[in-house]
Parts: structure tokens; sequence; C-alpha cells
């Protein structure tokens, strides 16, 4: 009896794993893509990509980015932002996400994969820009 009761204890005392959720690789990327539900918890998290676009994640961890017309003041900083699917019931390049008050329109919303840190992305578009300053225009 006591045996029982030390493995039964050892069981409960053992400490759990949890599986890390895996994120979802789409067959093709940059294909046309719509999010069923944004405004009922379909979109679970997004990362700006400075004005121009975002990258959103819906709740089976697949990411898709929005390409945004005209960019979006205040994006980069956002810590929420609103959907406006004008009626439809799905998140697509039709809508537009609102931005402390200021909507702004989608160009497109196509299948991505998930984006890189911010630091990373801020570290390879500094490497872009230094590297664009050592090009020399030809002289005549």
């Amino acid at each position: 009896m006591a045996l029982a009761i030390l493995i039964v204890a050892t069981a409960f005392s053992a400490p759990v794993q949890a599986k890390k959720p895996v994120d979802h690789i789409w067959p093709e990327l940059g294909v046309e893509a719509r999010i069923v539900f944004p405004n009922q918890g379909a979109i679970r998290n997004f990362e700006p990509d400075g004005n121009e676009g975002i990258w959103l994640e819906d709740r089976q961890r697949r990411w898709y980015y929005a390409e945004l017309l005209g960019g979006c003041q205040g994006l980069n900083f956002a810590q929420a932002i609103g959907f406006d699917t004008r009626g439809s019931a799905s998140f697509d390049k039709f809508s537009n996400i609102i931005v402390r008050g200021e909507r702004c329109a989608i160009a497109s919303l196509v299948t991505a994969n998930k984006p890189l840190p911010r630091k990373e992305r801020q570290k390879l578009r500094e490497q872009t820009i230094a590297s664009g300053k050592q090009v020399v225009a030809p002289s005549n």
C-alpha cells in the first residue's frame, strides 16, 4: 500500500513538459488570402513592418503579410489595432486596419512566413542602407 502511494505521489510531482506549438508552414508563400472572423479572435498577434505593412498571425499560427496603401502613421508603435471588414465576415485586401483612429487601407493580404524578430529586421535594414552608401556612381 505504501509503495502504491509513493508511485502515485511521484507521478504527480514530476514536472509536466509543455509542448511548444509549432508554427504553420504554408505550401506556397505570397498567395492572396483572407482571415475569417477577425473581430472574434481569429487574429491572435501582429507585428508591424515599419509603417508600410503588417504581419498578422491567426489562431492556427499561420502568418500573413498585409501591404498597406500609402503607409500608416503610428503603426510601428501601436500596441493595439482594429479591423474594419466593411460588413464582411473576413479580413482581406478590401479591408482596413485602424491605428489610433486612423483608417489604413490594405493593398494586399498574402500568406507569409513568421517574421524575423524586430532587432534582426532592423539590423538587416541598417546593413542594406550602409551597403547602398558604399556604391559610387560612375563619373563621365
